[in-house]
């Protein structure tokens, strides 16, 4: 799974030794590979944080634990391996649910370390005393107690064992009295699964099925991306001839230059991917689970192909056919799978192959006319906007300036995008609009918060993706919501020399759900209207470089500045774009309806 080939040269400790509980802790972290750490300081572990440093371990401290969350998750979705998070028992660990409640649906081998209340003090109602496994047992794959100061490495190691073998967060409770005395132990080595390509009755079944399609459509998902196995889903598609769509959120999961590479599926996705998945006779969905939001209507569109056979891949068996009725189960790694279904297709005569060229033509035909469809889409058609009112009263942001479209926006961003770009999006709705404009070219280059849509993500999560490709550029794009909830890991971005460059839309509003007040709600609008100060100034208050923009010519050029400050100059910006109001679409067509109001006082809210 790692894609980081640094050689540690770290000792390790080699067997039975007597020792500290915090070292038999920091000693599971360096056997493990742990370089970087992300949290604030507290007096719960700082036994073992006294010996980080010499063990080649940093802490990064954080403005709020949350973010110390998504920057592990970020992390480990960059570098393949562990991202580990910490804080003070209590206040600072429940800080973190958010972060790794995204971790979890992200499928991030992240480690989050709760020192909690000492073993005397429990049930006494203490200081900053809480029930710390209760509150992530939803958002993780394994929680370990330690129950003796003597268990100390082997609660750790396995914790970091089973984050990578269930592909997700796992826990390590540690009573905080437990850290210190005296004892004797052996720092277990690191335990790896040597995932296969599923079992051989049911590859087999997939290779006939293929074999007999007509028109095969690949989802290439976050698996393919896990298993560093963009190149194996390159040459099933291009044995098969198939189109090849992203799943919702995974648009680095298949080049974007290659011709099969078709876009994403899922909320403001691509509309060419979605016409050519209609047309599917089988659908292989390569290392993803089809989630139910990632698979909805859009663009008026009702894609799915509703009697295609599917073929689905996963390494969690548990997901075979949970959301669509398959065909065919393969539990097996995303890249072994395809490899395997290649050598099993390779000299064989399908049905597909007689219509490659055809196949072709009609996949390049819908990406054209897709691209010329963004390129004049350049404003939404949406019949309410608060832009009228602001033109009626003559407000422009600055004297000479103008609300910028933020579809232009976004198109004008994509063609400034550096190469090797890493991306993180938040929740809200030009995020959600940009899912059109992004494409990547490699694998783990785009991070966003996946199903569980929480705010405050983006700018967090690029820093610790920075911690662990400093090599690359990086950059987050969120709007002035969301930006309100994480803004301030600007000041660790700056602090810890870990720029990054953030794009800020400033739409004055709650734009995603502003909208269904807009299509459900007669637009009755609640709650919904910001009025903040300048991101950029604030941005230059912490320390960083701040850019405002209020035309749609400087759009380009300021990514540009930014990017080269970040990687020239190692300097933090924040560029505040300047929004038109307009709305994109709904965010929760499927989950809401219209109105029903009974008591008389109500009725004119219908």
């Amino acid at each position: 799974m790692s894609t980081d080939n640094t050689v540690d040269t770290r000792p390790v400790v080699q067997g039975k030794q007597k020792m500290t509980p915090s070292e038999a802790f920091v000693e599971t972290l360096v056997a493990n590979g742990v370089t970087e750490m992300f949290g604030i300081m507290g007096s719960a572990f700082m036994d073992a944080m006294d010996i980080f440093a010499p063990a080649g371990i940093r802490l990064v401290p954080v403005v709020h634990e949350q973010g110390a969350a998504h920057m592990a998750d970020g992390y480990a979705r960059v570098s393949g391996r562990h991202g580990v998070v910490i804080g003070q028992n209590g206040p600072g660990i429940s800080n973190c649910v958010t972060g790794i409640a995204a971790a979890y649906w992200a499928h991030s081998p992240v480690v989050i370390v709760t020192p909690e209340a000492g073993t005397t003090g429990i049930g006494l109602g203490g200081f900053q005393e809480c029930h710390q496994l209760p509150m992530f047992q939803e958002f993780t794959k394994y929680q370990g107690h330690v129950t003796h100061p003597a268990r100390m490495a082997e609660y750790t190691g396995r914790c970091f064992d089973r984050a990578m073998s269930e592909m997700g967060p796992t826990q390590l409770n540690i009573p905080r009295d437990y850290f210190y005395g005296e004892i004797e132990c052996e720092i277990p080595q690191p335990s790896r699964l040597d995932r296969g390509p599923g079992g051989t009755k049911t590859l087999n079944e997939a290779a006939e099925l293929l074999a007999s399609a007509k028109f095969p459509v690949i989802v290439s998902g976050g698996g393919v991306v896990m298993a560093d196995g963009v190149e194996a889903c390159q040459a099933l598609a291009e044995r098969l001839g198939a189109p090849v769509v992203n799943s919702y959120q995974h648009n680095d999961s298949f080049p974007a230059s290659h011709p099969l590479w078709c876009g994403p599926l899922g909320y403001q996705g691509s509309k060419a991917g979605m016409k050519l998945i209609a047309q599917a006779d089988v659908v292989v969905a390569l290392g993803t689970r089809l989630g139910p939001f990632g698979t909805l209507p859009q663009h008026g569109l009702d894609y799915w192909p509703k009697d295609a056979k599917i073929i689905q891949v996963d390494a969690d068996h548990k997901m075979l056919g949970l959301v669509k009725k398959i065909a065919v189960g393969i539990c097996g790694d995303a890249k072994a799978t395809a490899e395997a279904l290649v050598e099993r297709l390779a000299d064989r005569d399908l049905a597909c192959d007689s219509t490659k060229g055809q196949r072709a033509e009609l996949i390049a035909s819908e990406k054209m006319a897709w691209e010329k469809e963004l390129d004049e889409w350049t404003h939404e058609k949406d019949p309410f906007s608060l832009d009228a009112i602001d033109e009626a009263k003559g407000e422009t942001p600055f004297s000479g300036g103008e609300y910028l479209h933020p579809r232009q926006v976004l198109r004008e961003l994509e063609k400034a995008m550096p190469e090797d770009v890493m991306v993180s999006t938040d929740i809200g709705n030009i995020n959600a609009v940009a899912h059109s404009y992004l494409r990547f070219e490699k694998p783990r280059s785009f991070f966003a918060p996946m199903s569980f849509g929480n705010c405050g993500y983006a700018l967090p999560t690029i820093i610790g993706a920075k911690a662990a490709a400093p090599h690359r550029p990086a950059i987050a794009y969120a709007g002035d919501g969301a930006w309100g909830m994480s803004l301030m890991e600007t000041m660790t971005a700056v602090r810890e020399n870990i720029p990054v460059t953030a794009v800020v839309f400033h739409n004055r509003q709650w734009g995603a759900e502003k909208k269904n007040q807009v299509e459900f709600y007669n637009r009755r609008f609640v709650a919904g209207e910001l009025d903040n100060q300048s991101f950029a100034e604030i941005g230059r208050a912490m320390g960083a470089e701040g850019i405002t923009v209020d035309r749609l010519e400087d759009v380009g050029p300021a990514l540009k500045k930014a990017v080269d400050l970040q990687m020239n100059e190692g300097k933090t910006c924040v560029i505040e774009i300047m929004c038109t109001r307009e709305l994109g679409d709904p965010f929760r067509r499927d989950a809401l309806k219209k109105p029903v109001r009974l008591l008389e006082k109500y009725q004119d809210y219908v």
